[in-house]
């Protein structure tokens, strides 16, 4: 099959959605910053690129970056995919950024004829392995029809939410209520236990009442045993974006007094130095307020991430 889909960036989330197109039959070519984090995927089928330009002939080029200049720089720069005179027909920018620097990419890139998608993701990258991916897509819905039998290939689900940067609203809204569920699950969490109800069976009640979700049931194995140190999201990254949620709220005028507490509670996980380690260490914090010294449960338990057939 003749490649139409090129791909940059890949980071954990970028290599198992990449695996997963080419495991539905898309030929994609691929290229990264580090070549010998890409060469792998050619055992899968991708094809390796020796420059960003060399995929701006294809239709549809995904981007996966880390922040809102490395996606300027990737796309814009010298070199970049949109800096010479071929260009692609679309770019569907996975990353999470902020919704101005997406406005102001927007308008370059249609400025050149190039149709954007925004289409960030529900979900770390085991769940992207596992194909369980929820995308949500804003811009011309033209493009999402056109886009959409690629993000099907990655995705559990995917939706359009509407036109212009409303995708990058959805995911601002979605990490902060990310933050506010892991609060309140590690308060009752260690509510339950400090009474006398063994972590892990307090996490698998919650799990299977009308309270579960993919998210509390793929946290309970990390939860229940500790292992903080297999990190899927840190405290900073989780601050920065309760401090997006919380901004987006000012702008909006909408009181959101949960996610306030919670930023700040995140905050002060960040101030006594949890760096590279899982934000979901939190639940340590919670039990030394409580007065409550945490040992690991040591069980066996799913994450609920069996991968989709």
């Amino acid at each position: 099959m003749a490649n139409s889909i090129g791909w940059i960036g890949l980071g954990r989330m970028g290599e198992a959605m990449v695996k997963r197109l080419t495991k539905a039959g898309h030929g994609v070519s691929v290229w990264n910053r580090t070549r010998s984090k890409a060469e792998p995927l050619a055992e899968y089928g991708a094809t390796i690129a020796a420059s960003k330009q060399d995929l701006a002939g294809l239709d549809m080029v995904f981007t996966m970056v880390s922040t809102t200049d490395d996606l300027k720089q990737v796309l814009f720069d010298e070199g970049g995919l949109v800096a010479g005179s071929r260009k692609p027909k679309v770019v569907i920018d996975s990353s999470s950024i902020s919704q101005e620097g997406s406005a102001e990419i927007r308008q370059r890139l249609e400025a050149m004829g190039v149709g954007y998608l925004c289409t960030p993701v529900s979900g770390n990258a085991k769940v992207a392995k596992a194909g369980k991916l929820l995308m949500v897509s804003s811009g011309p819905k033209a493009l999402y029809d056109q886009a959409q039998p690629y993000l099907q290939a990655m995705a559990r689900k995917v939706m359009w939410v509407g036109e212009g940067e409303l995708a990058r609203v959805w995911k601002i809204a979605h990490n902060t209520m990310f933050g506010v569920v892991i609060q309140n699950l590690c308060e009752i969490t260690v509510l339950a236990e400090k009474a006398g109800i063994p972590r892990h069976v307090f996490l698998e009640s919650i799990n299977d009442s009308v309270l579960g979700s993919m998210y509390t049931r793929y946290k309970t194995p990390m939860l229940s045993n500790l292992t903080f140190d297999q990190v899927t999201f840190t405290p900073k990254l989780l601050l920065k974006d309760m401090d997006l949620g919380l901004g987006a709220a000012k702008a909006h005028g909408v009181a959101m007094p949960v996610a306030a507490a919670t930023r700040e509670s995140v905050a002060r996980m960040v101030g006594r130095g949890y760096d590279d380690i899982d934000f979901a260490v939190l639940l340590v914090e919670t039990a030394k307020d409580a007065g409550l010294e945490l040992k690991p449960d040591n069980v066996k338990i799913s994450d609920g991430l069996e991968d989709k057939q």
